[in-house]
């Protein structure tokens, strides 16, 4: 299990010194989630910072870019990292799709599987010549040498999605290489509905469900004292009141035993009232969604969790002080080695 980091996109002049600190510490990767930056850019910087680092986007929102020119930043991503790069896509909500980026979000599970196998048809067309591509939304054939990056010295780059329902992760299963997990992944619905449904829509495609990287973010809440512990708790509680808010993601609190969790943050969410939002996720949520633990045990309980399952584990709030992150860091590499 490889353990990274995630980020939102950082100031262009700083992601650098974060790249070259990830690597020092010990940590396998970084991964760039896409915000109010742009993730591309800062994969871009930080494959020249830290030459060996693994990089991803985690995700990257899809249907504002054409396939093609996610296909090109990709390729051009894959080249500069020397094959280090994971091209992580999602679709999004459709309120920032239509409202901020002004693009189309109909039927965003099917466009999002087409998108896929149109940038898998992009990374051939690079290395053939030959654009050949003819889905339901998305029809590509044409490409010339002088609008080709043309072929690279590694191999194409692993595409993952982002998803939650099964319909999207037996998807996953059928055309990407990997699926990124949502915050909230619990053990219990990796168990349920995660791996079983990754596994039926590789079998569908004729894979194995061993070649699709499970990519599972973690919070975490550490300290040797209860004090030390508490602030993170607490930001780690309004994290997921956030995350819990969304109305598809509501069967995840239900499944596992917090029926009507997301129904009690929307109402608060509608009066404007987030602390009263953090405040309906109890210290019972906390145990089951995240992951409470002494430095010293911290290794431990996050191999009895999720190995087996996470290909790759996410730590979600390992970014902080210097000592934290080298903590952090020795955790990763014990797990990786491990």
């Amino acid at each position: 299990m490889q353990i990274d980091v995630m980020t939102l996109p950082q100031h262009l002049g700083k992601v650098g010194e974060l790249a070259r600190r990830t690597q020092a510490a010990g940590f396998s990767g970084l991964l760039f989630t896409e915000a109010g930056r742009t993730a591309y850019l800062n994969v871009a910087l930080a494959s020249q910072a830290a030459p060996g680092l693994e990089l991803s986007t985690g995700v990257a929102v899809a249907f504002p870019r054409s396939p093609f020119v996610t296909a090109a930043t990709a390729w051009e991503l894959q080249e500069a990292s020397g094959g280090r790069f994971r091209l992580g896509l999602g679709t999004q909500v459709r309120t920032h799709v239509v409202r901020r980026y002004g693009a189309t979000f109909d039927h965003p599970g099917p466009r999002l599987r087409d998108y896929v196998l149109a940038v898998k048809a992009c990374f051939a067309a690079f290395r053939t010549g030959k654009l050949d591509h003819h889905g339901p939304f998305y029809d590509l054939d044409f490409i010339t040498p002088q609008w080709s990056p043309g072929p690279i010295d590694a191999p194409d780059p692993q595409v993952d999605i982002a998803a939650v329902n099964p319909w999207m992760l037996r998807m996953a299963g059928e055309v990407a290489d990997g699926v990124h997990v949502h915050p909230l992944g619990e053990p219990g619905y990796l168990k349920r509905h995660v791996a079983p449904k990754v596994a039926e829509g590789a079998e569908k495609a004729g894979r194995s469900s061993s070649d699709i990287a499970i990519i599972v973010p973690a919070m975490t809440i550490v300290g040797d004292t209860d004090e030390e512990r508490h602030k993170e708790r607490e930001f780690v509680r309004a994290s997921m009141s956030f995350y819990g808010s969304t109305p598809n993601y509501a069967f995840i609190w239900d499944e596992a035993g917090f029926e009507g969790t997301t129904a009690r943050i929307r109402e608060k969410q509608k009066a404007g009232d987030f602390s009263g939002m953090a405040a309906q996720i109890t210290d019972e949520h906390l145990a089951t969604f995240a992951t409470e633990s002494t430095w010293d045990e911290l290794a431990d309980r996050l191999i009895d969790k999720y190995g087996g399952v996470a290909t790759r584990l996410v730590l979600y709030n390992a970014l902080g002080d210097t000592e934290r992150f080298e903590r952090y860091g020795e955790i990763a590499r014990r797990i990786s080695i491990g």
